[in-house]
């Protein structure tokens, strides 16, 4: 596999309840590296800009009033084949059906508060880590992803 970036976003529940620290360590833990990081609010511009896919379904405007409901962490996961493997870590986007041990199956709620949010593909990513980080926010970690590599 490749190494990828991907995007993954604490969502507001995700910040309310408390569990961006274990969603953290999840992604640590499977032994990607987090390249960049950061707590904010998220404007209405860049929410629509984000969910900008969806800008025609019935549920849009519900996405964009969550999103922007309250703090959020953003964070750039790197690592082989980050995208996927970022995928099964979060699980399916119901919790009722997600995989048992994924993030949303352990702690989601509901399909609308359901913690996360991961890239879906490769070109999506690149799309979305342009909407939350500059290229300057980025940190490289070359040693450590050479290190992980070779194990």
């Amino acid at each position: 596999m490749a190494i990828e970036t991907t995007l993954i976003l604490c969502k507001p529940d995700a910040v309310s309840r408390g569990l961006v620290g274990e969603i953290i360590a999840r992604i640590e833990r499977r032994g990607y590296l987090i390249t960049a990081m950061k707590l904010m609010q998220l404007p209405g511009d860049k929410a629509r800009e984000h969910y900008g896919e969806h800008k025609d379904r019935p549920f849009f405007g519900e996405l964009v009033d969550f999103i922007t409901s309250g703090p959020l962490v953003a964070l750039a996961v790197e690592g082989d084949g980050a995208v996927e493997g970022m995928r099964q870590i979060i699980g399916a986007t119901n919790p009722l059906t997600a995989a048992p041990g994924s993030i949303r199956a352990d702690y989601g709620q509901t399909i609308g508060r359901n913690l996360v949010h991961g890239s879906d593909s490769k070109d999506s990513a690149a799309r979305e880590l342009k909407i939350f980080f500059e290229a300057n926010e980025f940190v490289s970690r070359k040693h450590d992803l050479e290190r992980w590599i070779k194990g």
